[in-house]
């Protein structure tokens, strides 16, 4: 078994990493760009949600319980649409500084329990790719395969999803190697 305390440097650069990697592939790299569209008639559709009275949170149109989805009111609301999930964020210019924080402390997150499991389950010494396989998987289960979930119950679009968990993927790659080059010898 490693311990956690031996393991404080791979945690951080892997984060510090996965960070700089999400960076670029954000920022310099375009592919990402594609995810959202614009609402049609945007100004008349925000002046109508301001109208409303709209607070941030997570809202579904249209809104029904369970016991409410196949009254037959609810099923025309369906039929009429639209459908969707709407995420409203407060008013101002978005707060980067917040986000990528809380980005970078997500990373750590996920760079402890990849350290938790490699620890308990890779012995000290252990050969590169014996760290990185066990890295990389549990790194990838964190960063990519939970992305699947937005498009099987949230409908977001798959292409959108599928370019999630090749970020995913490359986050865990890179994860695996920095275990796997700083692993205890």
């Amino acid at each position: 078994m490693v311990s956690l305390a031996a393991l404080w440097l791979p945690i951080v650069l892997a984060a510090v990493i996965v960070f700089i990697a999400s960076s670029i592939m954000h920022v310099v790299l375009t592919y990402h760009q594609s995810d959202c569209k614009q609402i049609p008639d945007e100004e008349n559709v925000r002046a109508a949600m301001r109208t409303a009275g709209l607070k941030p949170g997570y809202y579904h149109f249209p809104f029904c319980t369970h016991k409410e989805m196949k009254l037959p009111a609810t099923v025309e609301k369906f039929k009429q649409g639209p459908v969707g999930f709407l995420t409203v964020f407060p008013s101002g210019p978005p707060a980067m500084g917040k986000y990528l924080v809380s980005w970078f402390i997500y990373c750590l997150i996920i760079g402890f329990f990849v350290a938790y499991l490699t620890g308990h389950t890779v012995a000290p010494g252990a050969h590169y790719l014996a760290v990185f396989r066990v890295a990389g998987t549990a790194a990838f289960l964190a960063y990519g395969l939970g992305q699947l979930s937005n498009s099987i119950w949230k409908g977001q679009p798959w292409g959108m999803t599928i370019k999630e968990v090749i970020d995913g993927l490359i986050y865990g790659l890179l994860t695996a190697g920095t275990f796997g080059w700083l692993w205890p010898r």
